[in-house]
């Protein structure tokens, strides 16, 4: 079993498409995804009802990264353990692309704001990111802004 990190963000303001999460593991240290959840807390109205796309990703080779987010800090849960070696960064506002390499959509998927998004996979489910790869979760631009906030769950091996 690996090292178990999470990284969060916090009511952040969301009106167009976004990079939700976008974590690049680290040389010689592949992740495997184990949660993500998104929560808003602005549209709870029936008027306000939406439904988002949200698309996983993985992003290989020389991919192009997003953009005009912020970057994150993979926090431990267990005390003692090292620093994670992935990068992550949330809410970029130019999303990833393809580049050189590939951008491969492995799961896609609509959630609606009030209820919010969890990925919780089964073990056999769970997706293996090697070194060099990304983890790119996207979602839609919302009708309006809205007020999100997100975590991920990662082991890294």
């Amino acid at each position: 079993m690996g090292r178990f990190y999470t990284a969060s963000f916090s009511a952040v303001s969301v009106s167009a498409a976004v990079d939700v999460f976008e974590i690049l593991a680290a040389s010689a240290k592949p992740f495997i995804l184990h949660e993500i959840a998104l929560a808003q807390s602005s549209d709870y109205g029936d008027a306000a009802a939406e439904g988002l796309s949200i698309l996983i990703k993985k992003a290989t080779g020389s991919y192009t990264s997003g953009s005009g987010g912020s970057t994150a800090t993979l926090r431990p849960h267990s005390t003692n353990d090292a620093a994670a070696g992935p990068t992550p960064e949330t809410n970029n506002t130019t999303q990833a692309s393809a580049g050189s390499g590939a951008l491969i959509t492995m799961r896609a998927e609509a959630f609606n704001v009030q209820a919010g998004y969890q990925y919780l996979p089964t073990p056999e489910q769970r997706m293996l990111f090697l070194p060099t790869e990304a983890l790119v979760v996207s979602i839609t631009a919302p009708a309006d802004a809205i007020t999100l906030s997100g975590s991920v769950v990662i082991e890294e091996l």
